[in-house]
């Protein structure tokens, strides 16, 4: 046993049990009824993990969404996370990731012509609040609260990672589990996210076995899809290059800004090119680019004035960053020797099954 090891069993897996113990009398008075749990007229999704972080929440979100955005006037809502505001924000052409959430600002650049996107810590005054905003909303997604359990279900969809398994992890701070592996008897639908794209039926006969879901619970399997590159500054790129164009005497210099940037690290390294990797922390604000003193001497209406103006010109350099479809989620078919890459139709087959198990368990 190496010395790391030794030090991880003795500080942090006591350390862990008790957080365990803590999250169990929290689950039991939630069952016996010491703690409510509300339920809303109106279906409400919720997707979520075990796990800390890094299973692709934002992907398989997205991906409900476009399942489900003709069929429903859908809400979503989301934490926020390491936004700059506090309470119920709704989503706005103006919301800046300092004002919902990098996460949040992503979906409502793909989505907010269709859905209503808000962030609120409490998702029940968020619920209570979209409502008020539009009584036509006849869904509500709810964005990683799978542990915020004051808010009653109608479909728990919970997600795991292809290459950190619940079933081979543990509690926190020993681990990375927020809850026991037990809790994920509460999803009806488990995902694998992040499979390689020749799943194997060893593999799926392992996380089958070692999940030992109930015959209610849906099992799926999922890929990320990368598109094409997309121009940084597309008034001023040339035609961008596919990545299998490039040579040995070719660089990529990787930017990430992820949970776990490993499996896209390792989709690039799959090329023939060099690859450069610069990670920075998953949520991380960059400051304020500082406003040129010549626009402030144009727009002669001072500091505030200058802003705006400023936030007009950046607009399209934010959104060719998060490229729409930039990365898709694609259901693999469970229980096969091998998976090829699907063609159109197989993939649209794969989406009306799924569309087809959320709708029976939806109203």
């Amino acid at each position: 046993m190496t010395k790391n090891k030794l030090i991880s069993n003795l500080l942090l897996l006591p350390t862990s049990k008790i957080y365990g113990l803590g999250v169990g009398i929290r689950n039991l008075m939630f069952k016996w009824r010491i703690l409510k749990q509300r339920e809303f007229d109106v279906p409400v999704v919720v997707v979520g993990n075990l796990a800390v972080g890094g299973t692709g929440k934002t992907p398989h979100v997205e991906y409900i969404l476009e399942l489900l955005k003709f069929k429903y006037h859908i809400g979503m809502i989301s934490r926020g996370y390491k936004r700059k505001t506090k309470g119920f924000v709704l989503a706005t052409r103006r919301s800046t990731p300092l004002d919902i959430g990098d996460e949040p600002y992503q979906i409502y650049q793909k989505f907010g012509r269709d859905i209503t996107v808000a962030v609120c810590e409490d998702r029940c005054a968020g619920i209570e609040e979209l409502l008020r905003i539009d009584p036509k909303i006849n869904l509500i997604v709810l964005d990683d609260a799978f542990q915020h359990r004051y808010v009653k279900p109608t479909v728990s969809i919970v997600l795991t990672d292809f290459n950190a398994p619940v079933f081979s992890d543990s509690l926190l701070p020993h681990g990375r589990l927020r809850e026991p592996m037990g809790a994920i008897y509460r999803a009806d639908m488990v995902v694998v996210t992040k499979c390689p794209e020749r799943l194997k039926a060893i593999e799926y006969r392992i996380f089958k076995n070692s999940l030992k879901l109930f015959p209610y619970q849906g099992l799926f399997f999922s890929a990320i899809e990368y598109s094409p590159l997309q121009p940084l500054f597309p008034d001023e790129a040339l035609q961008p290059p596919y990545l299998s164009w490039l040579t040995e005497a070719d660089s990529i210099l990787a930017l990430s800004g992820i949970a776990n940037p490993k499996p896209f690290v390792r989709y690039l390294r799959g090329f023939h090119a060099k690859v450069k990797v610069k990670q920075y922390p998953d949520h991380l604000h960059p400051p304020r680019p500082r406003q040129p003193a010549e626009t402030l001497q144009r727009d002669g209406g001072g500091a505030q004035a200058a802003h705006h103006h400023g936030e007009r010109r950046r607009a399209p350099d934010q959104q060719s960053l998060l490229p729409p479809g930039a990365e898709r989620l694609r259901l693999l078919p469970a229980g096969q020797s091998e998976i090829r890459p699907p063609q159109c139709r197989h993939l649209r087959r794969r989406a009306a099954e799924t569309a087809a198990q959320l709708h029976k368990i939806i109203p």
